[in-house]
C-alpha cells in the first residue's frame, strides 16, 4: 500500500509540477539555510574528547584583587600566577596534571640554504600527551624526570617533521631552535582537536602547535612567551619578578577518574587558597572551579552569541517557509475535491486518504530535504571564503548532519501537511458527485 501511495503522490506532483516546485523550493531554501547554521553551532559546541571529557578538569583558582571581582559575574580567573599553577603541579595530587602555555621560537633548519622561520609551541608538562590522547606517528612525549631537570627535549607534529626530515622517523635527531639544540622524543600524528580546549584564550579553533617543550624551560628564558597575560597590579622589573607577580598566564588541567577523587582535589585547593588568604593572598578562598571540558567550553563561550543568534534566524526563516508550504499545499490538495470524493465514492475511507496525502507531503520534504543539502554545502563553502582557515574543519557535512538535514524536511513537511490534509478529507462525497 505503501508504494502505491508513493506512486500516486509521483503523479499528483508530476499533475501539479509548478506548485510542487515552487514547495520543493520553499522547503529546500528553509533547510539549506538552517543546516548552514546549524552544522557551524553543531561542531562548535561538539565533545573534542567524549571518551574522559568527564575525567579531564580545569583548574581556576581566584587570586584577583581584593576589591573587584575577575569578571562582572564574580566568577575566578580563567587563568592561574606561576606560583599558584607551579604549587598545584608540583604537589602531584591528581593521577595526571599538566601545567601549560603558549610559547614561540625561531627554528634554525639544518640545511642552510633554508631561511629560519617562526613556530608556536606549547611549554607543558609530560603528562599532557596521556592526559589528552595525543596520538604519535613515531616516538612519544617525555618522563617527568625531563621536566625536573629542565632537559630540552622536543615534540614536532607531523608537517613540521616533513618540513624539517622529509617525513622520516626524526626521533633522537635534533632540533636547533631559539639557538637551543633539542632532542626530539616524537613525532605527534594527525591532531586536531575541534574546539581546542586546552587552551581557549588564543582562540578555541586555532591549529594544533607545531612543537611542545617541558613547562620548565620557560622560566629559563629559552624562548618567548605567547598568549593571554592579565595583572591586577603593577609588578617589578625582572623575569623572576614577573614569576612571583599575580599576573595570571599559566593554565592548569587535572585527570580525575572519579568523583571522590574531584572531591579531594577540590578540597586540596580550598586548603591551599585558606593558606594562601592567611599570607594576605586569595580575598575570596570559596570561589575555586574545577570545571569539566564540556563545562570548561560552555563556562569560555566557545559558540559565540554571534553564530547562536544566526541559527535562532534561519530556523525562523524555515519557518517562514513551512507557512507559505501550507498554503501551497492547502491550495494543491483543496484542487483535488472532485478526485477525492470520487475515490471516497469508491471505498476509500477518510484515513486512507489521510496517509495518502501525508505521505504525498512527506515525498515533497524528501525533495526539499535534498535540495536543501545542495544549498547548505553552497552555504558551508561560502562561510569558508568569508571566515578563513580558522572554520575550514567546522564548515562540513557529516553523515549526522546529513540525516538530520533529510530527517527535518520530512518532518518539517509532515507538519505542515498536516492542516491541508485534514482540510481535503472534509470533502464530501455527494456534493462533489453532483457537481460533476
Amino acid at each position: 500500500m505503501f508504494s502505491y501511495y508513493v506512486k500516486l503522490a509521483y503523479l499528483s506532483c508530476k499533475r501539479t509540477w509548478g506548485m510542487t516546485l515552487l514547495m520543493v523550493c520553499a522547503i529546500g531554501l528553509g533547510i539549506g539555510a538552517s543546516m548552514t547554521t546549524i552544522t557551524v553551532n553543531y561542531l562548535m559546541s561538539a565533545n573534542p574528547i567524549p571518551h574522559k571529557s568527564e575525567q579531564l578538569f580545569y583548574v581556576q583558582m581566584d587570586s584577583w584583587e581584593p576589591n573587584n571581582t575577575y569578571d562582572d559575574n564574580g566568577d575566578a580567573p580563567t587563568q592561574l600566577t606561576y606560583r599558584d599553577a607551579t604549587y598545584l603541579w608540583q604537589a602531584q595530587k591528581a593521577k595526571r596534571q599538566s601545567i601549560q602555555s603558549g610559547m614561540a621560537a625561531v627554528i634554525e633548519p639544518a640545511d642552510k640554504e633554508v631561511l629560519p622561520f617562526m613556530v608556536q609551541g606549547r611549554a607543558n608538562s609530560a603528562d599532557f600527551f596521556p592526559m589528552f590522547d595525543v596520538p604519535f606517528l613515531y616516538g612519544s612525549g617525555w618522563d617527568h624526570q625531563a621536566d625536573l631537570k629542565k632537559e630540552r627535549v622536543i615534540v614536532i607534529n607531523a608537517e613540521l617533521n616533513e618540513r624539517l626530515f622529509g617525513g622520516k622517523d626524526s626521533t633522537g635527531q635534533t632540533v636547533r631552535m631559539a639557538g637551543e639544540d633539542y632532542k626530539v622524543t616524537g613525532v605527534i600524528d594527525r591532531w586536531n582537536p575541534k574546539p581546542r580546549f586546552y587552551d581557549t584564550s588564543t582562540g578555541s579553533f586555532n591549529d594544533v602547535e607545531d612543537v611542545f617543550v617541558p613547562f620548565s624551560l620557560i622560566t629559563e628564558q629559552k624562548f618567548g612567551r605567547s598568549g593571554n597575560t592579565n595583572c591586577w597590579k603593577p609588578t617589578e622589573s625582572g623575569f623572576q619578578a614577573f614569576l612571583d607577580s599575580e599576573c595570571i598566564w599559566v593554565q592548569l588541567w587535572v585527570e580525575l577518574p572519579t568523583a571522590q577523587d574531584k572531591d579531594a582535589y577540590f578540597s586540596f585547593m580550598n586548603a591551599y587558597a585558606k593558606e594562601q588568604h592567611q599570607y594576605g593572598r586569595f580575598a575570596r578562598t570559596d570561589n575555586n572551579k574545577l570545571r569539566d571540558v564540556m563545562q570548561w567550553l560552555e563556562y569560555a563561550e566557545v559558540v559565540s552569541d554571534d553564530a547562536s543568534m544566526m541559527m535562532a534566524m534561519s530556523l525562523m526563516f524555515l519557518l517562514v517557509c513551512l507557512l507559505n508550504t501550507v498554503g501551497l499545499l492547502l491550495a494543491k490538495f483543496l484542487g483535488k475535491a472532485s478526485e477525492i470524493g470520487v475515490r471516497q465514492a469508491l471505498g476509500a475511507s477518510r484515513n486512507d486518504l489521510f496517509i495518502q496525502h501525508l505521505i504525498e507531503s512527506g515525498c515533497i520534504g524528501l525533495a526539499g530535504g535534498l535540495l536543501g543539502l545542495i544549498l547548505a554545502l553552497l552555504g558551508l563553502e561560502a562561510i569558508k571564503v568569508m571566515y578563513g582557515d580558522w572554520i575550514r574543519d567546522l564548515a562540513q557535512l557529516d553523515f549526522t548532519l546529513v540525516a538530520m538535514a533529510i530527517g527535518l524536511a520530512i518532518v518539517s513537511a509532515l507538519l505542515a501537511g498536516l492542516y491541508p490534509t485534514w482540510r481535503a478529507c472534509q470533502v464530501q462525497p455527494s456534493v462533489q458527485l453532483k457537481s460533476q
